[in-house]
This record gives structure tokens, C-alpha cells and sequence, in this order.
């Protein structure tokens, strides 16, 4: 009888500890004052010992999910001793898990985070020092003294702001989006009540944490439950080495990452362990998503390595304004669907909608810009009226800048950049198509199409091309090779071939830097010929 009592006194404590497990889920997920600051301290209530990250690298941590939430209250309580609530710290750390954690921390201590890329020059990060008009910069976690004793976290207005976020700088100087609490913290929220079993799950993943796809990435993976595992800086091999070895299930990267990794010998490692890769930051080229989806595995079958199916793709569209992704592309773990794997849903909490230039919303297979509204856009450009002015409208809808061909059921495809569509002879021939259909080229590692001035055509589309390692082509075979799949006006009018292309710290292609290999005083770099 006392075994009866016993046992039925373990089964009432396992049912209050689940039951205070998923009442501590619920209370992040109805909570819509979630803060930045306090994101962790919530999420550690019913993941205290699982692993929250795995950081690869010179000095790489491990953390779970209390470790991370100490360390983060610990040093917001340094913190508060120097900086009052509004201020603004700029953290100039080098790329790694803890400028999440810093960016957090600040928060908690009542200010405002401004993340930098490690990669930037000395003059750059200046220049966010100077415009952000920041209290304090943090360079090393040396400067983070922790203290013994913490207090809660300083109450925020969850629709505040959080953090400033600024853009990549293709085009000219940095602008400061400043990003709420709301739109950081949304992703967390949404996904704290997925089931997610930890024991076999891993995401690798060498994003820059410093920009808006790296930092969403991880509130994204924390808020599911799946342990990140971090690479302070990228390199293909050791992202490889790191899929293979570690039998991670995700690997999270932009197209840049996944060109690397190809030409480092994907195909030659044993990557069946993956069941979903993922990009943000740039255009995935379809092509390059189904040889990853090829190399991963629907599944693994019991008692065995065997696996069948292929792993799916998910791409995430969004913008620093945008707090991160704002719409999703999917293809499935099953055959290949090239008009599905094209269009993309909007993210929950997100409105899309396709408008002309004079604002209206364009028909169903028309092309427009792409416009969002929802609590994930930005609060404006920190200083800046006329930039948010020509960015979001009175109404609060972000012009995105991208043009997308608006399909059925709210789906929508994407097009282009409006600022790369090239207008040749009253046509208009968009980049990105030029590119994809180029990239779709056996020999062809990567392309970039620009638009030069011409006196009679107004533009005339120029590409910039990367071959596979001892690949050749020449100008007479590419030519052919295009006219049998895109119209003659929107063939480049010239080529040229690179080792490298010029990038930024997000691994972005800095386009205008292009046009002067195609300049009168240039030394051309001529096609190879065929071998």
C-alpha cells in the first residue's frame, strides 16, 4: 500500500511540474509586454538546464538556458551603474554570442542596444558612435564587470525601442532603423509553444550576430528550443566539418555561405543529418536551394544511418527595417516544386500587399512594390525625418523597395530590387532575373547584373561573373545558352569574370563598386575562352 502512495505521490509531481512547464510557456506567449530585456529570464523558467548555445572558435562557450539568463542579469547590473534609461550603447564586440547576450543586458539596464558588425572599418563604427549619439561603447566583455547582486529588470514600453539596428551601407551612409521590443521579441513569442525535443536537434549557424538576420536568427532558435551552435567567424570548411560532425539538423546561412560550402566540397561530405537548411539577407538562387535540399534527408530511418527523402528549404525576405523576415519561402522535403519553392506567405503578424507607384494595389500577375505593415516595422530612422518620410507612409506601411508579382491567396513572388531594375530601351529587365537564369549555368558559380548609361538604349544590362573552380566559357557558347531562355533585350551587353565580388559585412555584393570594370580606362578582364 505505502508503494501505491508513493507512486501515485511521483505521478502528482510529475503532472505539477509539467503543468508548471506549460504554464510557463503560456505566460511568454500570452504576454505581449514581453521585453527584450527580459526575454530570457522567461524562457529559462521551463528550459532552465537545456542547452541554449554551443559557440565554436577561440574560447567558445556553452551556455544554458539559466547560465545565459545569470550572465545577461549580471551584466545589466554593471550596466545600470553608468547608464540611465534611453541611453544608447553601442556594442562594438567581436562577432559572437555575446553580443546577443550585451544587447539584452542593455535593454535589461533600461537602454537602448546598438549592435555593430565586427567587420566594419574603425571609420564606420565612428560614424554609428557619432549619429547614434551613443552614452557608452563596449569593445571587449572585459568591460561588462559582472556583479554579485542583481535586481529585476527596468521596466519598458514593449512598443519602445529596444535596439538600432543600422542598414548595410550599399548605397551610401548607414541609416539607424530603430526597432522595438514588440518587433525583436515577436519571434520568441510565437514559437515558445512548439514541441521541440532537444536530444538530436542542433542549428549551425555563421551568421554576423550584429545584423538584424543573425540576431533574429538566434531569438528565433531560443524561442523554439532548438541549441544553436555558433561560428565566431564563417568559414565553409569549418561550417562543414561542424554539419558532419556534429550531426546538426539545421544549418542557417545566407547564399554567399551555401556558394562557399558548395565549392568547398559539399557534395563529398556527409551531410544526411540535416533535415531543413535556411537563408535570409539576400535572393537564394532555386537552384542552388535543391542541391543543398538533395545533400539532407527527409528523415532517418530506426535502428540505422539510412535516410530517405531530401531536406526542405525555407527562405526568410526581410529587411533591417523589418525587424528581420517578413515573408517565408518553403520547399518542401519532397519533389521539386519550382513554382512553390517561388512564392512566398507572410509571416504571421505581417500584412503584405503589391502597389504601384502611385500607391494603389496592382491586380493579381501584375508587378508592384512590396509594401508591410505590422508591430515588426520599424519606429523611423534615428535622426533622420526625410529618410523615414521616404520609407514608410503616414498610415505606417514600410516601402520595402523590392518588386514582387502579387499570385493568389496573399502569396506573392519576388521580382527584384526596384532600384536594379535596368530600363533598356523602354523595357524594363530586372537584375535578379538576369541573375537566377545566369546562375542556372552549369559553369556558373554566382553572377551580378547591373545597368550602365547608354546614349541610345538609356541602359544596357553588364553582368559580373564567378566560375567554378577550373571552369571556363566563352562569350559566343553564354550568349547562346541565354537566348534560348530569356529575351534578347535582357541579354548583358558585356561581361566580365572575378574571382572575388566586392562585399559588405553581411556578404552582400556592394554592386556600385562593379561599374568601374567596365570603364573606357579599365583593364577589361576578357571572357576566358572555352578550353
Amino acid at each position: 500500500m505505502e508503494q501505491v502512495e508513493d507512486a501515485r505521490r511521483r505521478g502528482e509531481a510529475r503532472s505539477d511540474a509539467r503543468y508548471g512547464v506549460a504554464r510557463a510557456r503560456l505566460s511568454v506567449v500570452r504576454d505581449a509586454r514581453l521585453t527584450l530585456g527580459e526575454m530570457l529570464d522567461r524562457l529559462a523558467r521551463f528550459r532552465l538546464h537545456r542547452r541554449l548555445v554551443t559557440e565554436l572558435g577561440t574560447d567558445g562557450i556553452s551556455f544554458t538556458y539559466a547560465e545565459a539568463a545569470e550572465r545577461c542579469a549580471r551584466w545589466s547590473g554593471a550596466l545600470r551603474r553608468t547608464i540611465a534609461p534611453g541611453d544608447r550603447v553601442v556594442l562594438a564586440l567581436p562577432n559572437s554570442y555575446a553580443v546577443f547576450l550585451a544587447s539584452m543586458a542593455v535593454c535589461r539596464a533600461g537602454g537602448i542596444a546598438v549592435p555593430v558588425n565586427s567587420r566594419m572599418r574603425s571609420n564606420e563604427i565612428d560614424y554609428i558612435i557619432e549619429d547614434s549619439q551613443a552614452k557608452l561603447v563596449v569593445s571587449d566583455e572585459a568591460e561588462l564587470a559582472e556583479v554579485e547582486h542583481v535586481s529585476p529588470a527596468v521596466p519598458a514600453d514593449p512598443d519602445g525601442v529596444a535596439a538600432i539596428f543600422y542598414s548595410s551601407g550599399t548605397t551610401g551612409r548607414p541609416l539607424g532603423a530603430q526597432l522595438t521590443h514588440r518587433s525583436l521579441t515577436g519571434l520568441a513569442r510565437l514559437l515558445a509553444l512548439v514541441p521541440v525535443r532537444e536530444e538530436g536537434n542542433e542549428a549551425v549557424s555563421g551568421l554576423p550576430v550584429a545584423h538584424i538576420a543573425g540576431f533574429s536568427m538566434l531569438v528565433l532558435l531560443a524561442g523554439l528550443g532548438i541549441p544553436a551552435c555558433l561560428l565566431r567567424r564563417f568559414h565553409p570548411v569549418d561550417a562543414l566539418d561542424a554539419i558532419e560532425q556534429r550531426r546538426a539538423t539545421m544549418f542557417i546561412g545566407v547564399p554567399a555561405m551555401y556558394r562557399m560550402m558548395l565549392e568547398a566540397g559539399a557534395e563529398q561530405r556527409d551531410l544526411r543529418s540535416v533535415r531543413l537548411w535556411a537563408s535570409g539577407a539576400d535572393v537564394m538562387p532555386r537552384e542552388l536551394a535543391r542541391r543543398f535540399q538533395a545533400l539532407g534527408a527527409a528523415l532517418r530511418l530506426p535502428r540505422g544511418r539510412r535516410t530517405v527523402g531530401v531536406a526542405a528549404f525555407i527562405d526568410g525576405y526581410g529587411m533591417v527595417e523589418s525587424a528581420g523576415a517578413v515573408a517565408i519561402r518553403f520547399a518542401p522535403p519532397g519533389p521539386a516544386s519550382p513554382r512553390l519553392a517561388s512564392l512566398a506567405i507572410a509571416r504571421p503578424g505581417c500584412r503584405l500587399e503589391v502597389r504601384d507607384d502611385n500607391g494603389r494595389v496592382v491586380n493579381q500577375g501584375e508587378v508592384g512594390e512590396l509594401a508591410v505593415k505590422g508591430r515588426v516595422v520599424m519606429r523611423g530612422y534615428l535622426g533622420n525625418a526625410d529618410a523615414t518620410r521616404n520609407t514608410m507612409t503616414d498610415d505606417g506601411w514600410l516601402r520595402t523597395g523590392d518588386l514582387v508579382r502579387r499570385s493568389r491567396f496573399g502569396l506573392v513572388e519576388f521580382v527584384g530590387r526596384k532600384k536594379e531594375v535596368i530600363n533598356h530601351g523602354g523595357y524594363s529587365v530586372y537584375a535578379a532575373e538576369v541573375e537566377r537564369v545566369l546562375e542556372e549555368h552549369p559553369r556558373i558559380l554566382e553572377a551580378a547584373v547591373i545597368g550602365l548609361p547608354d546614349e541610345q538604349k538609356g541602359e544596357v544590362p553588364v553582368a559580373v561573373l564567378r566560375l567554378r573552380a577550373d571552369a571556363s566559357l566563352g562569350e559566343e557558347e553564354l550568349r547562346g545558352w541565354l537566348e534560348s531562355r530569356v529575351a534578347d533585350y535582357k541579354i548583358p551587353r558585356a561581361f566580365r569574370f572575378v574571382d572575388e565580388l566586392p562585399r559588405n559585412g553581411t556578404d552582400k555584393v556592394r554592386k556600385a563598386e562593379l561599374a568601374a570594370l567596365f570603364a573606357a580606362d579599365a583593364t577589361p578582364a576578357p571572357v576566358r575562352p572555352l578550353g
